[in-house]
């Protein structure tokens, strides 16, 4: 998602420091893991209404069902859906 300062990726190692970095910045009470901050923004682009499949490409997931996952916790995308036969 972001390109290192001599453009290649980052280092899992070096993520992890970014994260841990802007978590003590902000003065956060919790411990914050780029794993966290991966599913949060997966979970707000199906609320925002992405369509799952968008979502399994976006992540690199190779099974759908991994990406299922996310339709658990957001309840949200649930109230919007019309009863057919309402």
């Amino acid at each position: 998602m972001f390109e290192g300062q001599k453009g290649g990726r980052y280092s899992g190692q070096a993520v992890v420091k970014v994260v841990k970095n802007a978590t003590f910045k902000a003065k956060l009470k919790i411990p914050v893991t780029p794993h966290m901050l991966r599913h949060s923004f997966a979970t707000h682009l199906l609320e925002a209404g992405v369509d799952l499949r968008q979502i399994q490409v976006l992540l690199g997931h190779q099974s759908s069902k991994t990406t299922e996952i996310y339709t658990h916790v957001a309840t949200n995308t649930f109230k919007t859906i019309k009863n057919p036969l309402d």
